[in-house]
């Protein structure tokens, strides 16, 4: 019997559920699993972010290609219907769902990681990686991290409210060679893909819409604002509220000077180291 954790990745879909799966495994430890990655891409870098084994699947159906029937599975993906799920936890002799969405129920044969659910089977936590709770010096005033993904080159369309604020801009990791290089043109600074837990560690206000660097800057002692992009799910939105972090629309971006200017009277909320939560719940449930 292996153990596997499938990750929703790819161009349109960035790497927020990446970067925790791989906070998760290296809470873990030694554990042997085996992380499975929906864009082979990450899956070949997968190494550099402490992940030993990753393996690209492509697409989520894919999964019984490399599992099989009695192993266990972490799944971390909205891609999956009722239907898909039921045939999962029917197929795993272990199944632990990871789930952003509030009013989510957690199915009986089932386990859940879940910022907002709370009961039996349920480990109630975020996933932030050790490394985040580390604080540096905050050497960089503001960074703009739109996101690892940027197909639709969203950034660039709304990027004149920047101007004023003189950030420092953070690449991500699908972003296309030109796009890049006409990025870096409009901004002072820039950070590339490999620099971005130091970017993290060292800004003091982070613009950003990926939530997972939200919750990333907040445990490194940053002041994040968070930004809703139009093709991201809503799901982390009553979570960052109740950690004050404030939340703007993209197409109300005008409001980012404002927030900043009274930025000093925000009393964020020190978040939770869970990792240990996180790794005792998986290790006690699926016998590792």
């Amino acid at each position: 019997m292996k153990t596997f954790y499938y990750v929703h990745t790819g161009h349109r879909i960035g790497l927020d559920r990446f970067r925790r799966a791989a906070a998760i495994i290296r809470a873990l430890g030694d554990v042997d699993i085996t992380l499975l990655c929906s864009d082979f891409r990450i899956a070949q870098v997968a190494r550099d972010f402490g992940v030993s084994k990753s393996v690209g699947i492509d697409v989520v159906r894919n999964i019984p290609q490399i599992a099989h029937h009695g192993d266990q599975l972490i799944f971390d993906s909205e891609e999956a219907n009722p239907i898909m799920l039921e045939d999962m936890r029917g197929y795993f002799s272990k199944f632990i769902r990871v789930s952003d969405d509030a009013n989510d129920v957690k199915a009986s044969n089932e386990l859940m990681i879940s910022p907002y659910l709370e009961g039996e089977g349920i480990c109630t936590a975020y996933a932030v990686g050790d490394e985040f709770f580390k604080h540096e010096p905050k050497t960089i005033k503001i960074s703009y991290f739109f996101g690892d993904d940027d197909y639709e080159k969203d950034l660039e369309k709304s990027i004149g409210f920047v101007e004023d604020l003189n950030p420092d801009l953070q690449l991500g990791f699908y972003y296309f060679l030109d796009y890049e290089d006409a990025l870096k043109k409009k901004f002072r600074n820039h950070h590339e893909f490999e620099e971005y837990e130091a970017m993290i560690k060292k800004t003091d206000i982070l613009i950003t819409a990926s939530p997972q660097a939200v919750l990333e800057s907040l445990a490194s002692g940053g002041r994040p604002i968070y930004v809703q992009r139009a093709d991201y799910t809503t799901n982390f939105n009553k979570l960052f509220m109740s950690f004050n972090v404030p939340v703007v629309d993209i197409l109300d971006l005008g409001q980012i000077a404002s927030i900043i200017n009274t930025i000093d009277g925000n009393k964020y909320y020190k978040i939770e180291h869970l990792s240990g939560k996180i790794s005792k719940f998986i290790k006690e449930n699926l016998n590792l």
